[in-house]
Parts: structure tokens; sequence; C-alpha cells
């Protein structure tokens, strides 16, 4: 028995040694180590490392869903516009040995529906990049709010006021940064963006058809921005080159019109209120153009419009007296005050008046002086946090310094619109 019992256990063991020599030789596998998403607290709220990297990324968008009321022109016009738009936007930042290094991409697709948002009996999809920069220090490069404009305005309408109101544009742009919330920059802008040559009558020798873009449109600004609220002075020179062949009548030479140059300039204060509330502020801005009157509209327009009355835009004709440019002037004032009557219900009152002028040899092409003026309100109900659930009603009245004969015969001398709209939306 003790022999068998010693024959088992040696055969055992042997096995066992035989099994670890062969288990050694084969090649092992070692779990790959879990690299977990770090938070990039330093970067602000919401940014988080990319793995393996030291760029922090933020991931965030918006959905808004507009109904608006405007009133119909005639007939064939809705008074009804549906809109619903989506946004993603990518933020990524990396601390550099020569400063922050910021890329940001916006993608919007607009779905859009009726005349009061321009496309009559129509639905309409429009994929956009609203927004395409690189920073790198003081470096802005790519499609970002025009430098012309600041954006800390503690503006909140939804609807048309007459300034420029942070149209995105494409930029490259220096910021000097000199501390204790003072900046000053200087860039070039796509002057595409700010073009008003409503067109007239092809046969008329008023008729400014833009040429070719030579030079880009040059803004500068000076800005500060601190507890107490936001200020900014600038300004933007715009080339205006004209297409059309003049004849000079005395000559019988033919030759373009020279070149002109439009220029625009602007100022804007912003206020925090917290003596009001918490969260309350107040703003304005004035603004004048000459030569270049999309600095006051907002972006490229060629019409005021209110009710069935519509003004023509333009930085410009031709003189048939002299054939050379004539520019179009223009001002405007805007403003407006945000009050929250609690934490989640908030109210703004907002208005602008703008006014715009010609040469007095303009009017027998049709082009006339006008004023407008535009007001409005709104209220806003945020129950949680990146939901705004908001109502708003705007005036606009147009007024043209002479009268304005329309194709059914009829002669307007002033026109007024409202305009209504409900608006959700939801920030993440």
């Amino acid at each position: 028995m003790k022999l068998a019992k010693s024959l088992l256990l040696g055969t055992a063991a042997g096995l066992i040694a035989v099994a670890s020599a062969h288990a050694a030789d084969l090649p092992s596998k070692k779990a790959a180590a879990v690299e977990y998403v770090r938070v990039c607290s330093t970067m602000g709220e919401g940014f988080f490392y990319i793995p393996g990297t030291e760029t922090c990324l933020k991931i965030g968008g918006r959905v808004r869903a507009d109904y608006l009321y405007g009133e119909p022109l005639d007939r064939s016009a809705d008074s009804i516009g549906f809109r619903a738009r989506g946004r993603i936007q990518l933020d990524a930042r990396t601390q550099t040995a020569y400063g922050l290094l910021r890329s940001v991409v916006r993608m919007e697709i607009t779905r859009n529906s009726g005349t009061p948002f321009t496309d009559t009996g129509r639905i309409t999809t429009s994929p956009d990049i609203a927004q395409a920069f690189i920073q790198f220090g003081g470096l802005t490069a790519g499609r970002v709010t025009t430098f012309f404009d600041n954006g800390d305005l503690p503006t909140e309408h939804f609807g048309t006021l007459r300034f420029s109101d942070a149209p995105d544009v494409d930029v490259l742009a220096y910021t000097f940064t000199f501390g204790n919330g003072f900046s000053a920059t200087l860039a070039i802008e796509d002057g595409l963006e700010r073009r008003s040559n409503g067109f007239l009558d092809a046969t008329s020798p008023a008729t400014l058809d833009y040429a070719g873009q030579r030079a880009p449109d040059v803004v500068g600004n000076l800005k500060y921005t601190g507890t107490w609220g936001t200020a900014q002075l600038s300004a933007a020179l715009h080339q205006i080159r004209s297409n059309n062949v003049f004849v000079n009548a005395a000559t019988g030479i033919a030759d373009f019109p020279e070149t002109e140059y439009g220029f625009a300039v602007q100022g804007n204060v912003g206020v925090n209120l917290p003596m009001l509330g918490e969260g309350d502020a107040a703003w304005v801005n004035l603004a004048y153009a000459d030569g270049a009157l999309s600095y006051i509209t907002g972006g490229s327009t060629d019409s005021l419009s209110a009710g069935v009355l519509a003004g023509l835009l333009v930085d410009g004709y031709i003189n048939p007296a002299s054939g050379n440019i004539s520019t179009g002037r223009g001002w405007s004032v805007a403003g407006g005050l945000r009050h929250y009557w609690t934490p989640t219900i908030r109210q703004s009152v907002f208005g602008s008046y703008a006014r715009f002028d010609y040469a007095a040899t303009a009017s027998q092409f049709g082009i006339l002086d006008f004023n407008e003026l535009r007001a409005g309100t709104n209220i806003i109900w945020s129950p949680v946090s990146g939901l705004d659930i908001g109502a708003e009603v705007i005036y606009a009245r147009l007024d043209p310094r002479g009268r304005v004969f329309l194709p059914t015969g009829q002669s307007l001398g002033s026109d007024n619109a409202w305009e209504g709209r409900l608006r959700l939306q939801r920030d993440f």
C-alpha cells in the first residue's frame, strides 16, 4: 500500500511539474490599462482632457424652435413661419509656451418655412458653418463674430434691431491685451459680408453693380471689460468698386467710376445693474456709416421693410452728372434693459431708431431717405438650467422723406408692422 501511494504521489507531482513547464512557455496576456477621462477644470466648466493628450475639449450645442407671426403683405404671403435649428459646437484648448491655442467649430442646420423667415410658400433646409476659427495667443483666424461689434453687450432680443448685432464673418485679426480689462484689435474682414447694393432698374444710370473685391474691410477696436460691464469703440473701412461703365457726355469717353471708400464708426456700453436685481443690465449702441450701411443693418442687406412699404438701401449710386459714386449715409441708436423679476423669469425691453440719407439727385432714381423705428419687449422663463421659453413682440415703422408709389398705384407716406414670436431653446 505504501509503495502504491508513493508511486501515485510521485506521478501526480511529475504531471504538475510538466504542466507548469508548458504553461511557462505560453505567452502571457496582461490586462490593458484603463485610461479614464479626466476633468479639465483649468479651462472651465464642461471641459475634459482628450485621452492621451494635454488638449481639453468641450462638447456643446443648442436646439431652437421659433414660431413667428408677421403681418402679410398680400394674399400670397404667409403670415406664419416655422423654424427649427440645431447646433453642435466643439471647443478644443491647449496651453502652450506661446499662450493658449484654441480652435472652435460651430455647425448649424436650419429648417425654415413661410414668408416671416423669407421663404414664401416654401420649406428650406440650410447647413451652415456658423463659426470655425483658430486662436493662438493674440491671433484669430477663421470665421467668428466681427471685431467691429462687442459680443459682451447684454442684449437679449430675438428679432431685428438696427445695429450691427454681432454677425459672424471671415477674419484675420490680432488682439493686443494691455491688462486691467483693456484690449485692442486690428483685423481684416471679408467685405463681401458688408455690401448693400439694392438693384435698381437695369437701364438706370444710377445702378451700382459692385465689381470684384480688391481689398478687404479693415476693422479696429478698443475694448474694456470689467466687473461693472463693458465698453467698446470701433471703426471700419469698406471699399466700393463699381463695375458700371460710365460715358462722359462732354468727352464721349467711357470709363469706370473711381473707387470710393466707405467707413463706419461705432461706440457702445453695457452696464450691470445689481442694485435693481441680480443679472439686471442695460446697454446702448451708437453707429454712423458713410458708404458702408451694412455696419448699421447687421450684414449684407438691400432693404428695410415695414408693412407693405420697403426702403431701398445702397452703399452708393452712380451720379449721372459727374460719373462718380455718391455714397449713402446713415446713423442709428439702439439700446435695451434686462430685468429679472424672479431668478427664473426675466424681461427685456429694447428699441432702435435709424436714419438713412442720400444726395438730392438720388430721389429721381427711386432712392429715398428713410427713418425707421423699432421697439419691442420679450419675457423669458427658464424653469431649469439651459432651457428658455420666451415670447416677444416687435413694432416697426418706416417713414420715407417723400411718398413711395407702389405697383398697385397706391402711394404711401409711411407704414408700420407688428411681429410676434414664440421661442423654445435648449443649450447644452
